[in-house]
């Protein structure tokens, strides 16, 4: 066959001129058709007749609802820090004025210059692509307005199923008239303005960046309102294709693409070719200054303290009706979420448990820290890390926090459950001075204990007690200092079982049903340390008790309170009897098993050990901060194991104690924020409302009998007189008190005060200088 005659450049064949020409005319009758609807794109109307394609476009409805874009939620720390964020797509909306002039100019001049001049469509442009279409083989492309390309972002961004994904995407005319229609509809209804702040919070520009604010932190990390020309101009080249022009993947094909829109703003005056030039060879790579936005709690600062709030917010129907809309508002409401913990106390909670705890350990490591009076969560700390990589000890679950937030059952809490009945029995009268008779084993019948509907009907076996700290005769003070097991056991059986468990629970302690026998008085029942702290918070705030709170307020994308939350807190012992209980177990820490973790402040605290060694238990407390501290054996799924014979933190244990393991995390964490908490003491117990309240005996010598008598009267005891001795000093004074100074005795307790002649009788009269302790004269 005869080769083709060879084309000649530059002119085109006459069937394709033929092609163009009827193309043309098909415009035409369109056009005459849709007057009234502005017009509709041009290219591939060849063969769609026009009457089909009016009656299309009349059947589709007017407008197009514009659902509000889904922004990110911050979390914030207590001082405004962000601590998480949560999205399904990361985006933050700004208004027009906070986008950059620069900004504005690049995005509108690469997609559609004369945005600001033609309607719904821009025939020019539209017309300009159906011929380059055509000359292409006749795709569907290009020529969208800004206005229908955030149509297109519209419907995709509003698609709820696959078919209606599929439907915003297809490239066919069908689409197109569509777009086209609701375009109308908004260019009717909206500024230009209006439209094209859409346009920029809508756009996805690449690397998980939807709407413009987001882009400019990412890459450029700084606001869109401070976008350059430069920065401008790399992101408005994005939206067309921002996987292919990503400046991270691709940077030669985004700085070919940036070189695009900054010939373009060069091409309509917006800058100088030579400035244009200039900007041009500026590579890529050193305009970047990544930030990414980690999504979700895992990377936070506070990980177990995030989903803690996640969890509880689900729980509040002031973000929906169900769960499912209450997540769906987290992750898409661009929410703030105001909260109470402290990133230092944070930072010391993490640092100590980390410490004392590794990862792998076949053991849990908590810390809880709960601010008394307000019930404000300070920092929650564990020793497994968030994540899912189990061979690194990682882990979803949430041991520091109840089960209903966090998923784990919690772990017994041993002895920490005496104060409960220690509490009862001071506001039932018992004297703290109270002595009980406590062997190293004792057996008690079923019926000894007092439930709230009669005696205990156990399993007629009773409970047969056994001490792990010693025996003899112990008061409230030492009995409790000691954590003597057939000492409070005894102290139940007075108590009976009724008001220290209702106390318990008032408190946030909660013992099921099933566990309500003799012995949950050992700490039988599974619990978490931000309960035990919101416990032991109670004594500390003088008996307020306080529900945990770890949110003050979440505020909309705007700003505004949707809803504060403020502290629960409720009178549940009175303010003395916390008094003595706190006068009790800061003897824990002045001398008991706690005394190697004092601080600089004043402070009080109970250990716990389970019998069987599986967890311990160090739950202590200023006035102004309280913090429960745990370690618990444990395997990689959580289930209980012993923790005697295991290596924890580098450290083997021969024998497990609350004091020796949990002891120091807690004492760690509270040193190193020891600086940050206020200073104050706590309130003496009032002698005259708690009975047997153990006070050092006041020094009084010198002072007039009035004046003494008022002294101790004052601390609680009832004064004697015991007459007259030799002494030195002043006559009609006090000489000495018996007691002596400094002794400890209970309230109600009678010191006798002896005066002075003020005189002492020569040495060979049977007398003897100084105060005359010896007795002569006396009676």
């Amino acid at each position: 066959m005869p080769s083709s005659p060879a084309r000649r450049p530059g002119r085109p064949e006459t069937g394709r001129i033929a092609s163009h020409l009827a193309v043309m005319a098909a415009v035409a009758v369109v056009m005459g058709v849709l007057t009234a609807c502005l017009a509709i794109p041009f290219a591939g109307l060849v063969g769609v007749a026009a009457k089909d394609v009016s009656k299309g476009m009349v059947n589709l409805p007017e407008s197009l609802e514009a659902k509000d874009l889904s922004q990110k939620t911050t979390i914030v720390d207590v001082n405004g820090n962000v601590i998480a964020s949560l999205y399904d797509q990361n985006r933050i909306n700004v208004p027009l004025k906070q986008i950059s002039r620069p900004m504005v100019k690049a995005i509108v001049a690469i997609e559609d210059y004369r945005f600001y001049e033609h309607g719904a469509l821009d025939l020019k442009g539209t017309l300009r692509a159906f011929i380059t279409n055509q000359a292409n083989g006749g795709s569907v492309q290009g020529g969208s307005s800004i206005t229908q390309q955030m149509v297109k972002q519209t419907l995709l961004y509003q698609a709820e199923t696959e078919e209606q994904r599929k439907a915003a995407t297809e490239e066919t005319y069908a689409r197109k008239i569509r777009e086209l229609r609701y375009a109308i509809a908004f260019e009717k209804n909206h500024s230009k303005d209006w439209i094209l702040e859409r346009y920029l919070n809508i756009a996805y520009f690449g690397d998980g960046a939807f709407g413009v604010q987001s882009a400019a932190r990412h890459f450029f990390s700084k606001n869109a309102k401070d976008l350059n020309l430069l920065e401008a101009a790399t992101l408005a080249g994005l939206v067309k294709n921002p996987v292919g022009y990503d400046p991270v993947d691709n940077p030669e094909r985004a700085e070919s693409r940036r070189n695009v829109v900054l010939d373009r703003l060069a091409q309509l005056g917006v800058l100088t070719e030579k400035k244009a030039e200039r900007l041009k060879n500026r590579p890529i790579a050193k305009t970047l200054k990544i930030e990414n936005s980690p999504n979700g709690c895992q990377q936070s600062q506070a990980p177990f303290f995030c989903d803690y709030v996640v969890n509880w917010l689900l729980k509040d129907p002031v973000l929906g009706d169900t769960v499912k809309e209450r997540r769906r508002t987290l992750n898409n409401g661009g929410l703030t979420i105001k909260t109470t913990v402290d990133l230092d106390m944070q930072k010391a909670a993490d640092e100590s448990v980390s410490s004392h705890v590794y990862p792998q350990d076949q053991a849990i490591g908590g810390l809880a820290m709960v601010e008394p009076g307000t019930g404000d969560v300070r920092a929650l700390a564990q020793s497994r890390p968030m994540g899912k990589d189990k061979a690194a000890g990682q882990t979803y679950l949430n041991y520091v926090v109840p089960k209903e937030y966090g998923d784990a059952n919690g772990f017994q809490a041993g002895s920490t459950f005496k104060a409960f009945v220690l509490a009862s029995a001071i506001n039932q009268g018992i004297p703290l001075s109270t002595t009980i008779n406590s062997p190293q084993t004792m057996h008690f019948d079923d019926s000894d204990f007092e439930t709230c509907d009669g005696p205990y009907a156990g399993d007629g076996n009773g409970w047969d007690p056994q001490n792990s700290t010693g025996f003899g005769s112990y008061n409230l003070y030492t009995g409790t200092q000691n954590s003597v097991n057939t000492f409070f056991a005894q102290l139940e059986t007075r108590t009976g079982m009724c008001e220290p468990l209702a106390l318990a629970k008032s408190m946030g302690v909660d013992v099921p049903q099933a566990q309500q026998v003799p012995s949950w008085i050992l700490g039988v029942s599974d619990v978490d340390p931000l309960t035990m702290a919101q416990a032991y918070a109670t004594f500390a705030a003088r008996g307020l008790h306080c529900d945990p709170r770890p949110v003050t307020a979440v505020l909309d994308s705007q700003g505004q309170p949707l809803k504060e939350f403020s502290s629960q807190c409720e009178q549940v012992m009175p303010g003395a009897t916390a008094d003595a209980v706190n006068d009790i177990l800061r003897g824990v820490m002045e001398g008991g098993f706690g005394s190697a973790l004092q601080i600089d402040k004043p402070s009080a605290g109970k250990t716990g050990t389970t019998n069987d060694g599986r967890s311990v238990w160090f739950v202590g407390y200023t006035p102004k901060l309280a913090a429960a501290a745990m370690i618990a054996g444990a395997n990689g799924e959580g289930q209980w194991l012993e923790l005697e014979g295991q290596t924890i933190g580098g450290r083997p244990i021969y024998s497990a104690s609350g004091s020796g393991f949990a002891g120091p995390v807690w004492g760690d964490a509270m040193g190193a924020i020891q600086d940050r908490i206020p200073y104050e003491d706590f309130q003496a117990p009032a002698g005259d409302e708690i009975a047997g309240v153990l006070t050092g005996v006041p020094d009084v010598s010198g002072q007039t009998v009035e004046a003494a008598t008022a002294a101790l009267q004052g601390s609680g005891f009832v004064v004697a007189n015991g007459g007259e001795v030799s002494s030195e000093v002043g006559q009609g004074l006090v000489a000495y008190t018996s007691p002596e100074p400094g002794t400890s005795l209970s309230s109600g307790d009678t010191v006798t005060l002896y005066t002075s002649t003020g005189s002492v009788p020569p040495a060979n009269n049977g007398g003897g200088k100084g105060k005359g302790r010896g007795r002569g004269g006396r009676g």
